[in-house]
């Protein structure tokens, strides 16, 4: 399997000066798959029993650095992590002042779950001037706080203003196959979803670190946004506000045989990542295949 660095050095096709760059657009869902048992709610709308609240560091400006002090750890509820009403509904409320994890009591797999979001505006430091950022992280497992002493190994569906719905492996090793392509215009690894893209690999805290979303979805900040994702085994689709933006495949942690453990399934981790964010109305149901990603026509 090529690394997303040498597999998008093949899509780089000099003409003069520049790069020619194919990128998926206009992208929609074929063959939704029907739920073949119950939906269940993880958020009761009262309190937060049945999550598991993490803290990382009390300045959050330590979290990657190799000179910080102890993780503040079990702790949260009441402060950093609320339940509110909010547009006349009740709401998960996660402050972002401190970095940390809201972890799902359950363990899930084969799955379609959708939930609702929207940022309040408020932003804390060290990322006051940087986008609203949070996570829902999937197929979650292990200790609490063993990644960045914050959060648990996962896959993270990224919550970022401009680039909700992209791939980023939390962990070391941890990985996730996909098709991109290369866009001058990101951040490095400078790598976007493309149907038409190459096979690659990200790989958790490498130079290959993630795989930016297929298009922009997401609502100005203060409005609604709705969440799908689709999980089986251990291949899953990222949709924002209906438009699919990402898919995954290959999702795998490394153990010290060497081999990288399919990961098939796990909990449910919501991020404290910096600002604060409204989440509501969070369901699960059984699937037993995904949708289908296809151009619009």
């Amino acid at each position: 399997m090529l690394t997303l660095l040498a597999a998008i050095a093949a899509l780089q096709a000099p003409v003069g000066d520049t790069v020619v760059i194919s990128a998926s657009k206009g992208l929609k869902l074929w063959n939704v798959p029907k739920a073949t048992g119950k939906k269940v709610s993880l958020f009761n709308g009262k309190d937060l029993n049945d999550w598991d609240a993490w803290l990382g560091y009390a300045d959050p400006g330590q979290t990657y650095r190799s000179d910080h002090s102890a993780p503040v750890g079990v702790a949260g509820k009441g402060d950093v992590f609320t339940v509110a009403k909010i547009d006349g509904k009740p709401a998960l409320v996660i402050s972002g002042k401190t970095w940390g994890s809201l972890v799902h009591k359950g363990d899930y797999g084969n799955y379609h779950l959708r939930l609702q979001y929207k940022w309040s505006g408020k932003r804390w430091a060290p990322r006051l001037d940087q986008p609203e950022n949070n996570g829902l992280l999937y197929h979650s497992h292990g200790a609490h706080g063993a990644v960045w002493g914050t959060w648990s190994r996962a896959i993270e569906f990224e919550i970022m203003t401009g680039s909700v719905g992209m791939v980023v492996p939390v962990g070391a090793g941890v990985s996730a196959t996909t098709k991109a392509v290369r866009d001058e215009a990101l951040i490095e690894p400078k790598v976007r979803f493309a149907l038409n893209g190459v096979e690659a690999t990200t790989v958790g805290n490498t130079a290959n670190w993630n795989v930016e979303n297929a298009l922009n979805a997401d609502k100005p900040v203060g409005q609604w946004n709705t969440l799908d994702l689709y999980v089986v085994g251990n291949h899953a689709v990222h949709v924002v506000n209906g438009v699919p933006v990402m898919e995954v495949w290959g999702l795998c942690d490394p153990e010290p045989s060497g081999t990288c453990e399919p990961l098939t399934h796990g909990h449910i981790q919501l991020q404290s990542e910096g600002a604060e964010t409204f989440f509501r109305d969070i369901t699960l149901e059984p699937i037993d295949r995904l949708p289908v990603i296809t151009h619009v026509k």
